[in-house]
């Protein structure tokens, strides 16, 4: 079967991109083997944030009397209602995307897995022949499972898994202490669980700068968090009591932890290990990440990577940017790349972290004149109000041209607050632009020009 164009993967990049194709008269084959939608819609963004909202409820009902509202005994979360609160979410928002895309005019789907038999062709696992000149994989990731000794012997969770969870767990035991399991332990934690947190490094998301680390492992802790830094796991087994147990290799004791569940959250790898990759010339890294260049065209001419499994972004957001940068290239004549890109993202736990730009450790790094500018949240008025002042902004200014260069949002609303920076940062305007503008009070966002108007040189 001869098409225009193929699209394999029903992400984040892979409707809209085949939307566009469509629009333009193509003739357009659109294949996935399981769920539309892809990660976001099914196991991460929009499922997970409903239940980060059913857990801030149950949050706010218990710390109801520190606002003057009595609630008549304990809280109690129902994980069925939870459950079923997400599922019907996300149910939503994937129906919507298959819909949208079976109903493409000039495109064709097939619900199954595709392999390259060529760079111009490939083979469904019902055997159907695909051919196009053109080809663009949207074929996301999956939770990494580490060769753990012993894990073969224990049930565990991952990402995906959670989603299916309708009980609550007496103890959840989790591997990694970056953004998804961070996420994970601050809800279940509030959902009624005991929660440890294991990781290897010597801080929480080694990734942000150390005070983002440590203010975060403190908000954390706060809550009734058990977080175990510095230690590598070197093997899992079945506890006494027929939970689960992670052998620790750590400096301090105890060297064992016990739990009833087990959540596995040590980063992602790329769905690129069956699609015949080498049959159509297309190199990938060492990690399995398809090799892209800055307009998303693979080492193979007419085949193009976006999404997580291309490793040059793994949000939502990076990949529904990857379809605009593709389609606007090849339907528009425009000259957009990767390089034009600032990276963004928030971390979704309460409060929130927004950040844009550069780190403070990388901007330190370019050995070049820098301001800086912080305020904490205990003085913001807003955050004050909400009772939520746990948090702090943070923002970084190159002394010469003015601009800036990165910030750090977190509070109350950090992860919108801080695009009024990032919009600037695309505007490529200096700060002072933001430091003479007039916010609405109270919010979070009006102490972005005081604290602008309060830079001081690195120390």
């Amino acid at each position: 079967m001869r098409f225009d164009a193929i699209v394999v993967g029903a992400g984040q990049a892979g409707p809209p991109l085949a939307a566009r194709l469509a629009a333009a008269g193509m003739k357009v084959a659109f294949v996935e083997r399981q769920f539309f939608g892809g990660t976001c819609v099914n196991t991460g963004c929009i499922p997970t944030k409903a239940m980060v909202a059913s857990a801030h409820a149950a949050h706010l009902a218990r710390r109801g009397a520190e606002y003057g509202v009595r609630v008549a005994g304990p809280v109690h979360v129902d994980m069925r209602q939870v459950k079923a609160r997400k599922d019907a979410i996300a149910g939503k928002s994937r129906s919507g995307v298959e819909a949208w895309v079976r109903g493409l005019p000039g495109g064709t789907v097939f619900q199954a897995h595709a392999r390259f038999e060529s760079a111009t062709r490939m083979r469904l696992d019902d055997g159907t022949l695909l051919e196009a000149e053109r080809i663009f994989l949207d074929v996301g990731g999956r939770a990494t499972v580490p060769p753990l000794p012993g894990l073969d012997t224990v049930p565990f969770l991952t990402n995906s898994s959670m989603m299916d969870v309708d009980f609550l767990p007496e103890h959840l035991v989790i591997i990694g202490g970056s953004y998804i399991g961070l996420e994970f332990a601050q809800m279940f934690r509030r959902f009624g669980s005991e929660v440890t947190v294991i990781e290897r490094g010597t801080r929480l998301i080694p990734r942000e700068d150390v005070d983002v680390s440590l203010t975060i492992h403190h908000l954390l802790e706060e809550e009734g968090i058990h977080i175990r830094l510095q230690s590598e796991c070197i093997r899992v087994g079945r506890s006494p009591d027929g939970g689960v147990e992670v052998g620790l290799d750590c400096a301090e004791a105890p060297r064992l932890v016990r739990g009833s569940h087990l959540l596995l959250a040590v980063g992602r790898r790329p769905n690129t290990d069956d699609l015949g990759l080498d049959k159509a010339g297309v190199e990938t890294d060492d990690h399995g990440y398809i090799t892209v260049d800055e307009r998303l065209q693979s080492s193979v001419a007419g085949i193009h990577a976006l999404g997580d499994c291309n490793g040059r972004g793994a949000f939502t957001h990076t990949a529904y940017n990857d379809h605009e940068i593709v389609a606007d290239n090849l339907l528009a004549g425009a000259e957009r790349r990767l390089a034009d890109r600032i990276m963004a993202y928030g971390l979704f736990i309460d409060p929130p972290l927004g950040r844009a730009g550069m780190t403070e450790a990388q901007v330190r790094a370019r050995g070049r004149k820098a301001l800086i500018g912080v305020r904490p949240m205990s003085r913001v008025n807003r955050a004050v109000e909400k009772g939520e002042t746990g948090g702090f902004m943070k923002v970084l200014v190159d002394a010469d041209d003015r601009q800036l260069l990165g910030a750090a949002i977190l509070g109350p609303g950090g992860d919108e607050v801080v695009h009024s920076l990032l919009d600037m940062m695309y505007a490529k305007a200096p700060y002072d632009v933001v430091r003479n503008a007039v916010h609405i009070h109270p919010t979070v966002s009006e102490l972005i020009p005081t604290m602008l108007a309060d830079l001081r040189p690195f120390a």
